[in-house]
C-alpha cells in the first residue's frame, strides 16, 4: 500500500505542478479524493467499505461527462426598417460601412459581456442584418433575381 499512496502523491504533485490542478472544482477535487480513499479501501482488503465510493466517483465522472443541457429558447427578433435605423442611429442614405460602424460601436457598449443583455445585442445584431440586407436589395438593379 506504501508505493500506491507515493505513486498518487506523485501524481498529484505532478497535476498541481502543471496547473492541470488549477482548473478543476471543488466538487471535482472531492470525488478524486473519494476515489482516492475508495481504491485505498479495496487495496486493504475491505471490498465492501471501498465499492461504494469507487461506485459514486464513477457516477459522478460519468455526470460530468453528459452534454450540456440547453433549456432556453431564442426567440425570433421582430425590427422593421424605421426602427432598425433608429437603434443604430443611423440616416436612410447611410451605406455599409456606417452600419457596420454604427453596430460596432454600439454592440461594444451593449454586449453581455460588459454588462449588456443578450436580448438588446441580439436587437442591435438583427438591426444591423436587415439595414445591409435593405441597402443590397436597393442597390440591386430591378429585374434581376
Amino acid at each position: 500500500m506504501g508505493p500506491f499512496a507515493l505513486i498518487l502523491a506523485g501524481v498529484a504533485v505532478w497535476l498541481w505542478w502543471t496547473g492541470k490542478l488549477k482548473r478543476i472544482t471543488s466538487r471535482d477535487g472531492m470525488a478524486i479524493g473519494m476515489g482516492l480513499i475508495g481504491a485505498l479501501l479495496l487495496i486493504k482488503g475491505k471490498p465492501l467499505a471501498g465499492l461504494a465510493p469507487m461506485i459514486l466517483t464513477g457516477l459522478y465522472a460519468l455526470w460530468r461527462l453528459r452534454p450540456p443541457v440547453t433549456t432556453r429558447r431564442i426567440e425570433p427578433v421582430s425590427v422593421d426598417i424605421v426602427e432598425a435605423r433608429a437603434i443604430l442611429g443611423v440616416d436612410e442614405n447611410a451605406d455599409p460601412d456606417a452600419i457596420r460602424a454604427a453596430h460596432r460601436r454600439l454592440i461594444t457598449l451593449m454586449h453581455p459581456d460588459r454588462g449588456g443583455t443578450e436580448a438588446l445585442a441580439r436587437k442591435i445584431n438583427t438591426a444591423r442584418d436587415l439595414l445591409l440586407r435593405h441597402y443590397t436589395e436597393k442597390q440591386r438593379p430591378p429585374g434581376r433575381d
